[in-house]
């Protein structure tokens, strides 16, 4: 699709410029700001974050953002519950990507006890990873529609995200949160069938996504709002340890998919989209090309998938066959000492990350040969956005801040661990 023209009033420099000359306007005795708070009540704030903005007039001079409403402590609770029983707490992270956290939870522990995971599995995750990502970025397109008053769109991304949670609920029996991951593989398989209707909900949504370009794309109401609005450079935006979309939207093309390979992420063929004015016009665009090289990504796994098991046979990766624990006490002995102490990795430290939605989400465990881990990090991508998003703020008008905020896609659970 041909780049739009970005009129010269939005363009990154004139905003500068506008910022400037704000700041000096602040500065009179009689320009006292007003200060108010967003949310966290407010509901686009998620009932997690609380903003308190100084005005001048409509204008943004200050902003203070609060990201600490939610007290989930999930990182807390890994490190008291054993690594295979730890695995719910990440579905809850990004509650819209569950699969991506737990299977980049799931590879860290892999990588720690030195577990190879099966060909078909790898397959799977990479599928099932960027089915996920598609629900994901329609959710967080859907929200930025619905919030400047697009409501035909954001009821197209949703029915669409819906299909794909339906056929998750199919495979896992759960439409949201999954724990579908196991340390060494999954809960289980799915079938050709399976297999063979999610490549026709893929197909049947690539003629949504061209009525959703042609009701967005060029729409002046929804080019005033976003074009030139929540701009940030690449270098403040590295800087800020910002990955993911808002990263590529301001022209570097950082995807942790290319840059450390996982799965089966290089053995299919698929490109970065980057942006150019890191803008919320940029970011929703970065999205929706993004959803396009995911539908890509899945079709070719669809066509690529081998048979074979979905588990390793490694005895500390799953629970053994019930068969196996009812018909020997080996078996039984095994399936105990899993469920009760956990299986025990050797002792030191491990650092691995996937591309999630909003970006690098990696995890950084700590063992001392126990079955649970000694310490627990989760590098969440939102987070880190949150700590750039006043000064991306600041200088726009009230208004703004729903859009921009809308353009971070912050996830709570993300942020709350």
């Amino acid at each position: 699709m041909a780049e739009i023209e970005i009129p010269a009033k939005y363009k990154v420099e004139e905003v500068l410029k506008r910022k400037e000359i704000l700041e000096l306007t602040i500065a009179g005795p009689t320009d006292e700001p007003m200060r108010i708070n967003l949310g966290p009540s407010h509901p686009a704030m998620h009932g997690t974050i609380k903003m308190i903005a100084e005005l001048v007039g409509e204008t943004i001079v200050n902003l203070d953002i609060e990201p600490g409403f939610l007290h989930r402590g999930m990182e807390k609770m890994c490190e008291v519950h054993n690594y295979n029983s730890a695995l719910p707490y990440t579905d809850r992270l990004n509650y819209v990507t569950a699969f991506i956290n737990n299977f980049g939870y799931a590879a860290t522990i892999e990588k720690l006890f030195g577990i190879e995971i099966t060909e078909r599995t790898s397959w799977l995750r990479t599928l099932f990873s960027e089915l996920s990502r598609i629900t994901d970025h329609y959710t967080c397109q859907a929200a930025i529609c619905s919030e400047i008053g697009a409501m035909t769109p954001f009821l197209y991304l949703m029915q669409a995200r819906d299909y794909i949670w339906e056929h998750f609920n199919w495979a896992t029996g759960a439409r949201q949160t999954y724990s579908y991951s196991r340390i060494g593989g999954l809960a289980k398989d799915v079938s050709r069938e399976w297999l063979d209707k999610a490549k026709e909900i893929l197909l049947d949504n690539i003629p949504l996504l061209h009525d959703v370009h042609g009701l967005i794309d060029k729409n002046r109401i929804f080019l005033d709002r976003t074009q030139g609005v929540g701009e940030i450079s690449k270098e403040d935006a590295i800087n800020a340890g910002i990955t993911g979309p808002f990263l590529r939207s301001t022209g570097c093309d950082y995807d942790v998919r290319k840059a450390m390979p996982y799965f089966k992420y290089d053995e299919v063929e698929w490109e970065v989209p980057v942006g150019k004015y890191g803008d919320n016009y940029d970011r929703w665009y970065i999205r929706m090309r993004e959803i396009e090289e995911s539908f890509k990504i899945c079709l070719q796994c669809i066509e690529k998938i081998p048979e074979g098991p979905v588990n390793s046979d490694d005895y500390m990766a799953h629970l053994p066959e019930k068969a196996e624990v009812y018909g020997s006490i080996e078996g039984l002995i095994n399936h105990f000492k899993i469920v009760i102490d956990g299986p025990k990795p050797p002792k030191g430290n491990i650092y691995h990350c996937v591309e999630g939605a909003n970006g690098e989400l990696g995890y950084y465990v700590v063992s001392d040969g126990t079955g649970t881990a000694y310490r627990l990090h989760v590098r969440a991508p939102s987070f880190l956005i949150m700590g750039a998003l006043d000064k991306i703020i600041i200088g726009h008008q009230l208004a703004d801040i729903i859009p921009i905020f809308g353009s971070v896609n912050m996830v709570g659970g993300e942020c709350d661990r």
